[in-house]
């Protein structure tokens, strides 16, 4: 593979996983914003369990979307890669990882209502923190089935999963410092725009990231070394 074809590959890589997380992830992010409105007016363990069930299921969006905008970038380098089974295996683990995610949401949430004051937040610098170690947890749930898919045409496709628990534990920061700053925007407005540009943002640095291994499985596969 040619370094024109290794740019041309990652370049369009960036920019798929920059579109989908902005189409995906805020779709995602939307209907769990009124899926918790509606929540916090029933507080208990049944609408708890309810709203975890409904954000996991929010998921399959995201996964969806990712999965075909991904599978589009990388058909040239993959072309014998199914379409269909590596969005279902995008598409499964983003189910799995908002499942984990709402495990600590809905404790939280538990927690929380029988109290008559909310806890006070952490530091911000110990949230990010948080937020990259679950961003590595997530990023590997992601890319357990996708690698499943992937070692059947690409050699050293174990590479996938460490690449894309750093690519997440990049990622998730930055769309954790993205809520805290559209809840600060004062208008939704402004806060739907501060949280459009960083899902955009926070996609082209995912896909950055694990872009450079996609690149070099595709270079290994064209060059047939596995």
């Amino acid at each position: 593979m040619s370094a024109r074809s290794r740019w041309s590959l990652w370049s369009r890589w960036v920019l798929a996983n920059s579109l989908a997380e902005l189409v995906g992830l805020g779709s995602t992010f939307a209907l769990g914003v009124g899926i918790f409105s509606g929540a916090a007016d029933s507080p208990g363990v049944l609408p708890a369990i309810v709203t975890a069930a409904l954000m996991t299921g929010s998921g399959a969006i995201e996964g969806l979307v990712v999965g075909y905008a991904q599978w589009r970038a990388m058909h040239a380098a993959f072309p014998a890669l199914p379409r269909r089974s590596w969005i279902l295996a995008t598409i499964y683990g983003a189910l799995v990882a908002w499942f984990l995610g709402s495990i600590p949401m809905t404790i939280a949430s538990l927690a929380a209502s029988g109290q008559e004051q909310a806890a006070q937040e952490p530091p911000a610098a110990m949230m990010l923190l948080m937020a990259a170690g679950m961003g590595a947890v997530a990023g590997l749930v992601l890319s357990l089935l996708q690698w499943r898919v992937l070692r059947q045409f690409a050699g050293r496709a174990w590479l996938w999963l460490p690449a894309n628990a750093a690519a997440w534990a990049v990622g998730m920061p930055i769309v954790f410092a993205a809520v805290d700053l559209a809840q600060r925007s004062g208008s939704l407005p402004g806060g739907v725009a501060v949280m459009a540009l960083s899902l955009a943002i926070t996609g082209a640095v995912v896909g950055a990231v694990h872009g450079v291994v996609l690149v070099r499985l595709a270079s290994q596969q064209s060059t047939g070394a596995g």
